[in-house]
């Protein structure tokens, strides 16, 4: 099955400086999905009408992650944050469901204030569990994303072994792990037999390269051409979503998908 990439219209298309805008931009340069990381400053209607104008699916959000520049982002680690956690995943599951997309990225939050607090794992895992559910029913698939300590210092998911002890501990079919390239490569490498053991596990992929997070054929540490035949030849069939900030124009950084044989 051939892969399948969708843009992230958060990190591409930043010739455009609405993410509404850009459903459309992104449709007119061969896209049939996107993903996006926070939408939520957009009017729910706008949003949701670009994307149906557009005529392209939504394949994956970010959850809500409450105040980033007070130092949130996210809620599911955080003691004595229960309630604050269940209003986000709420408001993630109304624009979820209004863009028919089918799923969230549940984000962990930052540890900074409460590292000291002995439960942080337990809160974590039961957070987790009670998103499935109150929302497994609605056919929404949850990922978790391990995060290097190099770009988040502070937050709570950084390990894949970690993300994978929590999948394998909740065992839900509605909970999987996020696998972005980027992340892989900054926190462990090895990408070939990571890859390899890590796929069952896998809901969504990202890529960008490292360390500088730009168009996978960019000078870098990944070689992309490899890491996509390597996919092919597990026979991943999900969608691999493009999270990278082009280096030029998002046209001229689209070159790489005819260059490396590959289709929109």
């Amino acid at each position: 099955m051939p892969l399948k990439f969708a843009a992230n219209i958060s990190t591409m298309f930043k010739e455009y400086d609405s993410l509404v805008d850009r459903y459309e931009a992104a449709k007119n340069m061969g896209f049939n999905a996107v993903e996006s990381q926070f939408l939520y400053n957009y009017p729910l209607e706008d949003i949701s009408a670009a994307r149906s104008k557009a005529g392209i699916t939504q394949v994956l959000i970010n959850s809500a992650p409450g105040n980033i520049e007070a130092g949130d982002f996210g809620f599911a680690s955080k003691p004595h944050y229960e309630a604050e956690f269940i209003s986000s995943m709420d408001l993630s599951m109304t624009y979820a469901k209004a863009l028919g997309c089918k799923m969230i990225h549940i984000m962990a939050g930052n540890q900074s204030r409460y590292i000291k607090d002995s439960n942080v794992e337990e809160v974590y895992i039961e957070n987790l569990v009670k998103v499935l559910d109150l929302y497994s029913q609605e056919g929404i698939t949850f990922v978790i994303e391990p995060i290097t300590q190099l770009l988040k210092p502070n937050y709570f998911l950084t390990s894949f072994d970690q993300a994978v002890s929590y999948i394998k501990k909740i065992n839900s079919p509605f909970l999987k792990l996020q696998l972005d390239i980027f992340h892989l490569q900054m926190i462990c490498g090895n990408l070939t037999n990571n890859i390899r053991e890590l796929l069952q596990y896998v809901g969504h992929i990202q890529v960008s390269q490292a360390p500088n997070r730009d168009e996978p054929s960019a000078p870098g540490e990944i070689n992309y051409q490899y890491v996509f035949s390597l996919l092919d030849e597990l026979r991943y069939d999900g969608w691999i979503g493009l999270e990278y900030t082009p280096k030029e124009s998002t046209r001229e950084g689209l070159k790489w998908i005819e260059e490396y044989g590959y289709k929109l």
